[in-house]
C-alpha cells in the first residue's frame, strides 16, 4: 500500500512488480493515464522541455474551500531518466471553480528495487519503488487542503497502477 506524508508537500512510494521503464511509460501514455489516474485527456511529451497536462472532470463533490475537483494538472518536464524517473517544474493545478495552485515542483522517481516477496517462485524479476515527492505551498488555508485531499490521492493512483501493472 501507498503511503503518503502530508505536510506541506505529498511523499508517496510503492513498490510495483515492473521494470522502471514500464512503469515511467504509464506516466506518459495517454491510455495508461486514463486507466490509472481516471484523466479524461492528457498532453505529456517525455522529453525535456516537454508539456506534461492533465485534465480530469470536474467532481460532483465541492470541497469548502477548493471548490469541485477535477480540472487541469500543468507544468513542464525538466528532467527524465528512463530508469530513473523524472521533474516537473512550474506546476499548477486549475480546479474547475477556483484559483490555480502552485507553483510546485513534482520529482516521479521509478527505480530498480528487490521484489519484498522474493522467496515466492513466482516473484518478479524486476520490482520499482516509486516515489512521488510534490512540494511547493504558502501557509493558506487552500494550499493545506489542497495536501490533505492531494496524499489520499495519490495513494489511490499509486494502488491502481500497480494492480494494472502487476495483472
Amino acid at each position: 500500500m501507498a503511503r503518503a506524508t502530508v505536510t506541506d508537500r505529498v511523499d508517496v512510494s510503492l513498490v510495483i512488480a515492473a521494470p522502471p521503464e514500464r512503469v515511467l511509460r504509464s506516466f506518459f501514455d495517454s491510455q495508461a493515464l486514463a486507466a490509472w489516474w481516471q484523466a479524461m485527456r492528457s498532453v505529456t511529451s517525455p522529453r525535456v522541455l516537454g508539456p506534461y497536462v492533465v485534465e480530469w472532470r470536474p467532481t460532483e463533490f465541492r470541497d469548502d474551500l477548493l471548490g469541485r475537483l477535477g480540472g487541469i494538472l500543468r507544468g513542464t518536464v525538466m528532467e527524465i531518466n528512463p530508469r530513473q524517473g523524472f521533474f516537473l517544474a512550474d506546476v499548477y493545478w486549475l480546479p474547475p471553480d477556483s484559483d490555480p495552485i502552485g507553483p510546485m515542483a513534482l520529482n516521479v522517481s521509478c527505480v530498480p528495487a528487490p521484489w519484498p516477496l522474493a522467496s515466492m517462485e513466482s516473484a518478479p524479476e524486476t520490482a520499482t519503488q516509486v516515489r512521488i515527492l510534490q512540494s511547493g505551498c504558502d501557509q493558506s488555508a487552500r494550499w493545506r487542503r489542497f495536501y490533505q485531499l492531494f496524499g489520499p490521492g495519490w495513494e489511490r493512483a499509486l494502488g491502481t497502477l500497480k494492480g494494472l501493472l502487476e495483472h
